[in-house]
């Protein structure tokens, strides 16, 4: 017996040492956490205790969270009990800055309270990290004791996915916003169009989805290709899918911003609508890797291959503007999102020289030269979308020949434009190529087909949006940054999670966690936990260790 009682005794102090000790492998790092000793159990007789519908929409997600990794769900009730998670946004609190949360783990439940929705929301996602990242078939999980509070240090916090050039359906938009809502996340930038396919419905124009929205083939290897693989491809959204993805974002604090390309990249739409074009009559370039169907056109085509073209939106028609404003018009109706992208960026002005139009159209204006055209016709969108109650965002090229008033710059050329632009006190999302850009490489030599670069995970969390450069007063005018996923390259879902994983990850914590917190070391460490997790939610992710190599880790 007394050998028994001494076992027992050990065991308990080798606990408290480790519960001491003990960190919590949260990602992104919270600003603050304190671990107590104790944990509360949380069983299948559990009750999530959410007193409004936004809370209570909110407890339905953490439901569909644990159905999917666990297979059960808990009741979601108005009264409170000893065994529970209570979730509380403060109303009381006027216009906040952050969207903050507190999340206390006590004998008899778990707590959160946010300072808005949004933040209540956070604190779910940050409760999900503390729950076994494995496939488990235990009835009760053992929460420990702790106090987090926290709240992001960027109010743009995103992510992009290009189904212009390749498409994913509407059911793979949603697992990709999951992702993003588990990351806290609070941007999803759906790039809709591009040369090679227009993929939202505007009832107006049904040819750019009947036509626009369909290619004859696509180049095989990297540009300019090896041959074609002539096989169609396309799809789009229809207006109700639209609807059904942004409200599925919404119901997790994400804000879905469209991309209309204007005036390049807009091949697809020339295709359904050849009078969009400064030379109408003029054969589509297709490359040195045609299809076959291709070759047997004449006319406009939605583009095959990858790069930029010189055959862009005119801007001396005023027939342009009237189409791009009634197709925003349509695009307004399904996104509420205050920004609005319109691209801006790679826009050949070759086309643009030649055309009478346009020429007419410098001269009247008293612009000096088609850069300054194309401040024009940026400007020109975007006091429509301003009229609308709307912020136009572009990529840095609209910097060139001078910016439109109210628009934000996303900086991806670099952080030039985007530090040009803060000093003008202008907005700015950084977004540069490195080391943002989720379609490079993740290792020096290619293990897959990619666009190129090197972009590695220590790079990303290395990241600073700030640059050196900015003031304290100009670097307010950073809103925060977004990883951008262009899709060249990666035409399945299994892809999209091998280019976005472990990068999203890093992303978020630079986006989230104050910046004197971050550290490489420990953020390897918890990377551990995290790779269980992607395990557990079925992602296909870049460099995944070996199973006999995780199970030396621990789970918590």
């Amino acid at each position: 017996m007394k050998q028994v009682i001494f076992i027992f005794a050990a065991l308990t102090q080798v606990a408290f040492a480790q519960q001491k000790t003990a960190t919590l492998n949260i990602i992104p790092q919270p600003v603050s956490m304190e671990i107590g000793k104790g944990q509360f159990m949380l069983t299948k007789k559990t009750v999530i205790a959410a007193r409004d519908e936004e809370d209570r929409k909110t407890a339905r997600v953490f439901n569909d969270y644990l159905q999917q990794a666990y297979g059960f769900r808990l009741d979601v009730d108005r009264q409170e009990t000893k065994n529970y998670i209570r979730l509380t946004t403060r109303k009381f609190i006027q216009a906040p800055e952050k969207d903050a949360y507190a999340l206390t783990v006590g004998k008899n439940g778990v707590t959160i309270e946010g300072d808005t929705y949004a933040g209540t929301f956070s604190g779910i996602q940050t409760l999900i990290q503390l729950l076994p990242p494995v496939k488990t078939q235990a009835k009760s999980f053992s929460i420990p004791f702790v106090t987090i509070n926290d709240y992001p240090r960027f109010a743009y916090r995103g992510m992009h996915l290009d189904v212009g050039r390749h498409f994913f359906p509407a059911s793979y938009v949603k697992r990709y916003i999951d992702f993003l809502a588990l990351h806290k996340m609070n941007y999803f930038h759906w790039h809709l169009t591009e040369d090679q396919g227009w993929r939202i419905e505007i009832k107006k124009y049904p040819r750019l989805t009947s036509v626009g929205a369909w290619r004859d083939g696509t180049i095989i290897g990297h540009h300019p290709g090896t041959g074609n693989d002539n096989q169609r491809y396309g799809g789009f959204y229809t207006q109700n899918e639209v609807k059904d993805v942004v409200q599925y974002a919404a119901d997790r604090h994400i804000t879905v911003v469209p991309e209309i390309e204007m005036p390049g990249h807009s091949s697809a739409a020339i295709a359904a609508y050849p009078w969009l074009s400064c030379f109408p009559d003029k054969e589509t370039d297709m490359g040195k890797n045609p299809s076959e169907a291709s070759k047997q056109k004449r006319g406009k085509k939605v583009q095959e291959t990858w790069g930029v073209f010189e055959d862009i939106f005119c801007a001396g028609k005023d027939s342009t503007f009237l189409f791009l404003q009634n197709v925003m018009d349509e695009v307004l109706a399904l996104f509420p999102s205050k920004y609005i992208h319109v691209g801006g960026d790679e826009a050949p002005k070759s086309n643009w020289q030649k055309c009478p139009l346009c020429q007419a159209r410098i001269k009247q204006e008293g612009l000096k030269n088609e850069h300054e055209l194309q401040t024009y016709f940026i400007t020109r969108m975007e006091k429509y979308l301003n009229s609308k109650g709307r912020t136009l965002i572009g990529w840095d090229e609209i910097l060139e020949g001078g910016l439109a008033p109210n628009a934000v710059v996303m900086s991806w050329r670099g952080e030039k434009g985007g530090i040009e632009a803060a000093k003008q006190k202008h907005n700015v999302i950084m977004t540069p190529g490195n080391p943002v850009y989720f379609d490079h490489a993740q290792v020096k030599n290619d293990d897959s087909l990619t666009i190129g670069g090197f972009n590695p995970l220590d790079a990303v969390y290395n990241y600073e949006p700030v640059p050196k450069e900015l003031t304290a007063e100009e670097g307010k005018y950073v809103l925060g940054s977004q990883a951008n996923l262009w899709t060249e390259y990666v035409g399945f879902p299994a892809k999209v999670e091998y280019m976005v994983f472990p990068r999203m990850s890093a992303l978020a914590e630079v986006l989230w966690s104050p910046k004197e917190v971050r550290n490489w070391e420990d953020f390897q460490k918890r990377m551990a936990t995290q790779y269980q997790r992607y395990d557990l939610w079925k992602v296909n992710y870049f460099n995944k260790p070996k199973a006999a190599e995780i199970k030396k880790k621990s789970i918590m």
